[in-house]
């Protein structure tokens, strides 16, 4: 097997210490997203074959570069390798041999490819401008040698075992660190309604449309469920969800999970919440089985501080050892940082900045309906509704940790924590048992900022007001409001109440189940204790509030005029907000009286960067043409022409960077080339031809009909 280097790029060579900051630059890497894309396409290209696949195994290059992942490659198909040093793509010269070797640039992979195959596979590398190197073969014999021919000599010449065989076992001497946990001090909450203004301005809390509006939401045309709720696209899903195919209802949910200021009080239970908040995230899909379920683990932690070292050992142990296998759930998969801390020295004294132990959980399962994918947008189109929460905290109510503690500067003693996990399976088979009956309307989980953030976005979703009982919570009602145990608040029909709730006692979960409450046509938030309203506003009030973080970043980053408009809107109580009204019969075939016996072909065109040109051709393939993959390295190489096609479909995307005149450079990519220019001219000129574009192929078409006559 020849073993091959796909993707490029360099790392910096600066070592540590080496800057006037005294600062580590050994790590700086140089990222480029335009090659990741080409890789992905040629091992799309590569496993769509199937059993002609020519890759025999695959390894991405990640922490210590080509110098682990090349031994990774051969030692897992017990096989040694010959490498030659001077082959690996390298943009910077003066890297020495061991920078070469082991620094960490990224959009690499390494594989294994049969001799027989390297022409097929040198083509689809050529096809998507993909850049690799092939850099030795698998040996029998293993051992593992690396030649440079620049010094002529060898500087790795040793046995695999050596390098990958079992190490000696570390012994770390760990301790806890102890220190005072005061209670959670509620006295210095003078007016409940500053802190309902704090928690929703808090960014843990509030909008996160500045995050959001940067990225394209759409690539591929299979995103089914993206940030975005409700006829005011209101940023409150709880899970992402992708459908399968363009003809199917199966697809793939996304959630994930993270409490990392409870690690500031107990490492465990921040570890443990973690992968509650992923689970109660994605039971928003319809998913199926909890063991279905799969976890990617994501540490961080500051090694080697006091305390956070056994801290460590605690949550992986709590998480790894203890609540996954009792939930039977896997994580096959995940990463570590062990250096989240950073020391300099400042006038003459040193300063450090710590981060406390971080566990980020992703959690992915296969959905058996899209569909059925339930939101927080409330309904107030289904008659009487009533809200019920599902308290999986049992009524403990703890504040340690929770973002009210943090904005009044402080942390609490207890935290909440998922103490029964047992409970939760049987919560996660409820919901998605009443979800496929159709019994559930609206769904969100209870995490930051409490029961209030859980019915105010609700609430911001629907435009609609809510009346909110606190009285079955437990004997503090500020509690009540903002701890962030784990659970959820669902919408049912009000016919359909005794039935969920006996779905619920069912499971064992009516105890800690109650009706909350309902909506209103005020369009006010209320909440109310003992017969009396505690807490209440106006929902464009705290709308405004929790989008007002966001408001600001925009306004600083983005078109500041813009970012106000977007803001004020919030204030038209009378705004519709998208409503979709469809011109057309969906199931009518509308290219039937233009086709004969056979499909039309249509070339779906794309460029360096385009990523339209899936859902371009399952649209075509729709409307009855024969959809046909066309890269323009294939027109300028003359592999293939566009004599045979009906119409061209130029997609859009991010070609040429996506920078402005990008569509006149594609343009200009064919002029150049007289192949391409002759190609084009051809196919424009005939009388049965069609060209569309989107995007930036739409601003490449229309250059072309400038420039060619």
């Amino acid at each position: 097997a020849m073993l091959i280097g796909l993707g490029g790029g360099a790392a910096s060579s600066m070592a540590t210490g080496q800057s006037h900051e005294d600062l580590d630059f050994a790590s700086v890497q140089r990222g480029n997203p335009e090659i990741e894309r080409r890789v992905q396409e040629v091992i799309d290209r590569c496993w769509q074959m199937a059993e002609a696949n020519p890759i025999i195994s695959i390894h991405d290059v990640g922490a210590g570069g080509l110098s682990n992942a090349l031994p990774e490659l051969v030692n897992d198909s017990d096989r040694g390798a010959r490498f030659e040093l001077r082959t690996i793509p390298n943009d910077d010269p003066g890297l020495s041999p061991m920078e070469i070797w082991c620094n960490e640039a990224q959009e690499r992979y390494v594989l294994a490819v049969r001799a027989d195959d390297m022409p097929m596979f040198s083509a689809l590398c050529e096809r998507e401008r993909c850049p690799y190197a092939v850099l030795g073969e698998a040996t029998a014999e293993k051992q593992l040698i690396l030649g440079d021919g620049y010094f002529d000599n060898k500087p790795i010449d040793l046995p695999l075992e050596v390098l990958l065989g079992k190490p000696p076992k570390m012994l770390r001497d760990v301790r806890h660190k102890t220190f005072h946990k005061p209670e959670f001090d509620a006295s210095v909450i003078q007016d409940l309604a500053q802190a309902a203004e704090r928690v929703l301005s808090l960014p843990t809390v509030a909008a996160k449309n500045f995050l959001i509006t940067i990225g394209d939401r759409t690539v591929t045309g299979l995103v089914t469920r993206d940030q975005m709720v409700g006829p005011w696209q209101v940023p409150v899903a709880d899970v992402a969800v992708t459908a399968s195919s363009f003809d199917s209802h199966t697809g793939e949910a996304m959630a994930m999970g993270e409490r990392t200021p409870v690690a500031l009080l107990q490492h465990a239970a921040s570890a443990r919440m973690a992968v509650g908040e992923a689970l109660t995230n994605i039971a928003a899909a319809r998913i199926g089985e909890l063991g279905d379920m799969v976890l990617s683990a994501n540490w961080m932690a500051p090694a080697g501080h006091p305390g956070e070292d056994a801290g460590l050992y605690e949550a992986v142990r709590a998480v790894g050892m203890e609540l996954c296998p009792a939930l039977g759930i896997a994580i096959p998969v995940g990463k570590d940082s062990m250096s989240m801390k950073t020391v300099w020295q400042e006038a003459g004294q040193q300063r450090s900045v710590t981060a406390p132990l971080s566990l980020i959980i992703s959690a992915f399962a296969r959905v058996l309906d899209v569909r059925k994918t339930l939101t927080p947008e409330l309904r107030t189109d289904k008659g009487d509704t009533d809200l019920i929460l599902l308290d999986l905290g049992k009524g403990k109510n703890r504040l340690g940790g929770s973002c009210l503690a943090q904005v009044y500067k402080q942390l609490g003693h207890h935290p909440a924590d998922l103490d029964d996990p047992e409970a939760l399976k049987r919560f996660f088979n409820t919901i998605q048992s009443l979800n496929d009956k159709g019994l559930l309307l609206a769904y969100h989980d209870r995490s930051d900022g409490g029961l209030f953030a859980t019915i105010c976005e609700m609430a911001f979703a629907a435009h609609s007001g809510v009346n909110i009982q606190l009285d079955d919570l437990g004997d503090d009602p500020v509690a009540s409001l903002f701890s962030e145990e784990l659970g959820a608040v669902i919408q049912v029909a009000h016919q359909d109440t005794d039935e969920v709730m006996a779905w619920l006692h069912d499971a064992g979960l009516g105890h800690h189940s109650h009706v909350i409450g309902y909506l209103n046509e005020a369009d006010r938030i209320v909440f109310s204790y003992d017969r009396q309203e505690i807490l209440a506003e106006d929902r464009i009030a705290w709308q405004r509030t929790w989008a007002e973080t966001s408001y600001r970043m925009q306004a600083l980053r983005d078109n500041a005029d813009c970012a106000q408009q977007e803001f004020d809107s919030l204030l038209d109580r009378d705004d519709p907000g998208m409503q979709v009204t469809l011109s057309f019969d969906p199931e009518q075939d509308v290219a039937a009286p233009y086709i004969n016996t056979s499909r039309p072909r249509v070339a779906i065109l794309r460029e360096q960067g385009v990523n339209g040109q899936v859902e371009m051709a399952a649209a075509f393939d729709k409307a009855g043409f024969s959809s046909i993959d066309v890269h323009m390295s294939d027109i300028i190489s003359g592999q293939v022409g566009l004599d045979e096609f009906k119409g061209l479909v130029a997609c859009g995307g991010f070609s040429y960077g996506d920078v402005l005149g990008a569509g006149g450079g594609w343009a200009r990519s064919i002029l150049f080339n007289p192949r391409a220019r002759d190609a084009f001219e051809e196919f424009f000129r005939r009388d049965d031809s069609f060209g569309l574009g989107v995007c930036n192929g739409c601003q490449m078409l229309s250059h072309l009909k400038d420039m060619i006559p």
